[in-house]
C-alpha cells in the first residue's frame, strides 16, 4: 500500500488516466492520490467532457472525503452542466471544509451573476478578492455585475482597477470601451487609451479601441494612423482592417478603402458585411457593375442583409432602371421595415415612374419616421405642387417647419407656394423669417418661380438683408 502511494504521486497525467480507465473497466477500486485525481479530471475537462469529470470527482471524493478542491471542481462541473442547485449544495459542503478557498466565492459569484442576484454575486466577488492571489479576472466580474445593473461608472473603475493588476486583460479594454460608448464619453476613452498605450506601447487591442474612440469623435485621420499601429503590431487583425476601411469611407477615400476591405480576406474568410461595405465604395465611386456584384455577393452569403438588397436596387436607379430598382428598394424595405431611407428612395422611384399615388403615401412614411428630414418634406410636398394640388403642399410645408423651425429651405419653399397661391400678404411674412433664418439662400425661391425675379416688392426685401 506504501509503495502504491509513492507511485501515485510521482505519477504522470496520462499514465493517470490509463489507470483510472482500466479501473473503470475492471470495476475495480485503485488508490489515486488527490494531484493524480486532479489531473484526470482535467483531462476530461480540456476533452471537453464535463460527464466524465464529473464520475472522476465522485470516486476522488470517496478517497479523498476531507478535499474541498474536489467539491470545489464539482461544482464547476455542475455549473457548466447547467444544475444551479446541485452546484450551490457542493460549494456550501466546500466552504464548511475550507472557508478560505477563494474558487468557492468566485463560482458562487458566477453562479449568482448568471442568476442577475446581483447584490449576492457582488458579495460573493468581494469576499473573493480578499482570499485570491490573481484578481484582475474577480475586478472583471464585478464590472461585469456594475454593467448588468446600469452602472457604467462603477464598472469603469473595476476595470481600471482589472486593468491595473493585468495590463494584458484584453476583455477588460474591450469592455472599456463598452462602457464609455454607453456613458457617450469618448474623451475620457481616448485620454485612457492614450495613457495606457504610454505604458503599453504593444497593446494592439488598445490601438484599436482607441481608433474606434478617435472614429466615434469624427477624427478619422487619427483614427486611422491607431488602426495603422494596431495592424503593424497584429497584422492579422482583420477588425482593424475593416474599421480603417470605414474610416477612409467617412475621409470619401473609397479607392484606399476598397484595397483596405479586401486586406480582410487574406485573414478571415470574406463576410458579407464586408462585401457590401466594399459595394458601397464602387457605388460612390460610379462604377456601378462592381458596386453590384459586390452587393450580389453580400446577399448570397446573408440574404438578411437589408442593405446589401437596399445597395443593388442604388446601382439600379443610378442606370435609370427604376421599376428594378423597386423591387430591391422593397427587399430592403422587408428585413427593415421602419428604415426612413428605404422609403425616401421607394418614393423617389415611384415618382419618377409617375405612380403619384405611391410615391406620396411613401413620402408621408419617411416624415413620419424622420420628421428631421428636410429634404423629404421638400419633395413631399413638390410632388403635391406638380399636381396643383397647392393647399396639401401649404400644409405639408407648413408641418414641416413645425418639426424644423431653422430649416431656412422650408420657408423659402413656403413664399413659392403662397405666392403661386395668390396669397402675397402671408408669402411676404415668410419671406422675412427665410430671409431671416439664412439671407444666402434666397436663390432657392428663385429656382421654383423664376418670374419673382422681376417683382420688385420681393427685390427690395431681399436686398434689405443681403446688403
Amino acid at each position: 500500500m506504501e509503495e502504491e502511494f509513492e507511485f501515485g504521486f510521482t505519477e504522470d497525467p496520462k499514465f493517470s488516466v490509463e489507470r483510472y480507465e482500466e479501473m473503470i473497466r475492471n470495476h475495480d477500486q485503485y488508490f489515486f492520490d488527490a494531484q493524480a485525481f486532479e489531473n484526470i479530471i482535467d483531462y476530461y475537462i480540456e476533452k471537453n467532457d464535463p460527464a466524465k469529470a464529473l464520475q472522476v470527482s465522485e470516486y476522488a471524493r470517496n478517497q479523498h472525503p476531507f478535499a474541498a478542491v474536489f467539491l470545489i471542481k464539482q461544482a464547476q462541473l455542475l455549473v457548466v452542466t447547467n444544475r444551479a442547485s446541485e452546484a450551490f449544495a457542493a460549494l456550501d459542503k466546500a466552504a464548511m471544509l475550507e472557508a478560505s478557498d477563494a474558487d468557492i466565492y468566485i463560482i458562487r459569484g458566477n453562479l449568482y451573476e448568471s442568476m442577475e442576484r446581483n447584490a449576492e454575486a457582488l458579495e460573493n466577488y468581494e469576499k473573493a478578492l480578499d482570499l485570491a492571489e490573481e484578481t484582475d479576472e474577480i475586478l472583471l466580474h464585478i464590472a461585469y455585475v456594475y454593467q448588468n445593473m446600469g452602472d457604467y461608472d462603477t464598472a469603469i473603475t473595476y476595470l481600471k482597477l482589472c486593468l491595473k493588476q493585468n495590463m494584458e486583460n484584453q476583455d477588460a479594454l474591450y469592455e472599456l470601451a463598452f462602457c464609455y460608448d454607453v456613458l457617450d464619453n469618448q474623451e475620457e476613452s481616448v485620454q485612457f487609451y492614450q495613457q495606457y498605450i504610454d505604458n503599453e506601447p504593444y497593446s494592439y487591442a488598445a490601438w484599436y479601441n482607441l481608433g474606434n474612440a478617435y472614429t466615434k469623435l469624427s477624427l478619422f485621420e487619427k483614427a486611422i494612423d491607431a488602426y495603422d499601429y494596431a495592424i503593424l503590431i497584429k497584422d492579422s487583425f482583420a477588425s482593424a482592417y475593416f474599421n480603417k476601411g470605414n474610416a477612409l469611407v467617412n475621409l470619401e477615400k473609397y479607392a484606399e478603402a476598397i484595397d483596405v476591405y479586401r486586406q480582410t480576406f487574406e485573414y478571415e474568410q470574406p463576410n458579407a458585411d464586408t462585401y457590401c461595405a466594399i459595394g458601397e465604395c464602387y457605388e460612390k465611386l460610379e462604377q456601378m457593375d462592381e458596386a453590384r456584384s459586390f452587393y450580389k455577393k453580400s446577399v448570397k452569403m446573408d440574404p438578411k442583409l437589408a442593405d446589401a438588397w437596399f445597395g443593388i436596387g442604388v446601382t439600379l436607379d443610378f442606370e435609370e432602371r427604376y421599376f428594378e430598382a423597386l423591387h430591391f428598394y422593397k427587399k430592403a424595405l422587408d428585413l427593415d421595415i421602419a428604415n426612413a431611407d428605404y422609403w425616401f428612395a421607394i418614393a423617389d422611384a415611384e415618382y419618377k415612374l409617375g405612380h403619384m399615388p405611391e410615391a406620396e403615401s411613401a413620402y408621408e412614411k419617411v416624415v413620419e419616421l424622420n420628421p428631421l428630414d428636410v429634404d423629404a418634406w421638400l419633395d413631399y410636398s413638390s410632388i403635391l405642387y406638380e399636381q396643383k394640388r397647392l393647399v396639401d403642399a401649404i400644409e405639408v410645408i407648413s408641418q414641416a417647419i413645425k418639426n424644423n423651425p431653422d430649416a431656412a429651405e422650408l420657408y423659402y419653399r413656403m413664399v413659392a407656394y403662397l405666392f403661386a397661391k395668390g396669397e402675397y400678404n402671408e408669402a411676404l411674412n415668410y419671406l422675412e423669417m427665410a430671409l431671416a433664418a439664412d439671407p444666402e439662400k434666397h436663390y432657392i425661391l428663385f429656382d421654383y418661380l423664376p418670374q419673382l425675379q422681376e417683382n420688385k416688392v420681393i427685390i427690395d426685401i431681399i436686398n434689405r438683408y443681403t446688403k
